[in-house]
């Protein structure tokens, strides 16, 4: 007999068929008249995280909100990670009333705004970012995929089909947007602590939503001490690692101390370790990479990680 019961699945299942933990952001796009507008939300996502030529962000919606109405018109918006004071979140739920106008909402809003670091780098009109975030993501939407480039703003009352599988309007009154990063911003103590190391006190005050749960009230958890627990080390053989390295290149090949210094890197993602390499050997003119070449590309790759 199981140890479960059945619950309905019903509209929106995963505010009201589950609990389900999300994250809290206020995402700022463009109007019409150039000014910025800001909404909550919690259905964002990582989309593409590697093997890519960008990285990006998923966000579903409904279609006649202000953000996806705007994101169809210019395609441009960040999103903003707020901390979980109770006034902040007291904020992003003012800011969440359907059909609340930017107009409307904005004058009252309490939140601070600047300028877009992509704009100050490109002269492009972009949304402006939340001051008061932790950290802020700039995205552009990628519109030629799934072939949504032709949908456009202005049906508030729900879009007609045909819709697509996974990007653009993709319901009557939905919406999924693919979003490329362009940047990701994050105020210095926080940057500081992934460059050098992040420890336990080290992690950002970020709230935790369970989503609209019943007709009073949105809920939502404080971060609280952090706990760590160590990764399993399963250092591979030298064999398995040489193995590996003989098929990354047929040219540039691996001395056995510089295969020591990646025994301990997963094997899912050895191959790109190892083709970053050999990519850094071409350039450099080496055809055999010893373990000072090995140390040569660790530092470069902290360097890069550094600047972004």
């Amino acid at each position: 007999m199981s140890s479960f019961e059945n619950l309905r699945i019903v509209d929106n299942f995963y505010q009201t068929s589950l609990f389900f933990p999300m994250p809290t952001v206020v995402i700022s796009t463009l109007c019409e008249d150039g000014s910025t507008t800001l909404g909550p939300y919690s259905l964002v996502q990582p989309y593409y995280v590697a093997g890519k030529d960008f990285y990006a962000m998923l966000l579903c919606c409904r279609n006649s909100s202000n953000t996806a109405q705007n994101i169809l018109r210019n395609g441009k918006c960040a999103i903003n990670f707020v901390d979980d004071k109770p006034a902040t979140f007291k904020e992003c739920v003012k800011l969440s009333w359907p059909g609340d106008k930017p107009e409307d909402k904005m004058p009252n809003c309490k939140f601070r705004l600047e300028k877009s670091l992509l704009e100050e780098e490109t002269g492009e009109v972009r949304p402006m970012v939340l001051s008061d975030a932790i950290q802020s993501i700039e995205c552009t939407w990628v519109r030629t995929l799934d072939n949504a480039q032709d949908d456009q703003p202005g049906q508030l009352n729900g879009y007609e089909p045909p819709y697509h599988d996974f990007n653009g309007i993709t319901s009557q009154f939905g919406a999924h947007f693919i979003l490329k990063v362009e940047r990701i911003l994050m105020k210095k103590p926080y940057h500081d602590a992934i460059i050098n190391g992040v420890k336990s006190g080290d992690f950002p005050p970020l709230p935790v939503d369970y989503g609209y749960r019943d007709s009073k009230n949105f809920w939502f958890h404080r971060k609280k001490k952090m706990r760590a627990e160590l990764l399993p080390m399963r250092e591979a053989s030298l064999e398995s690692v040489r193995y590996a390295a003989d098929r990354a290149d047929d040219t540039i090949k691996f001395t056995d101390d510089a295969l020591k210094m990646v025994l301990n890197v997963p094997r899912v993602f050895l191959p790109l370790v190892l083709k970053g390499c050999v990519d850094w050997a071409k350039e450099n003119g080496v055809e055999i990479i010893d373990a000072t070449h090995m140390k040569t590309i660790n530092d470069k790759r902290a360097e890069e990680k550094k600047k972004k």
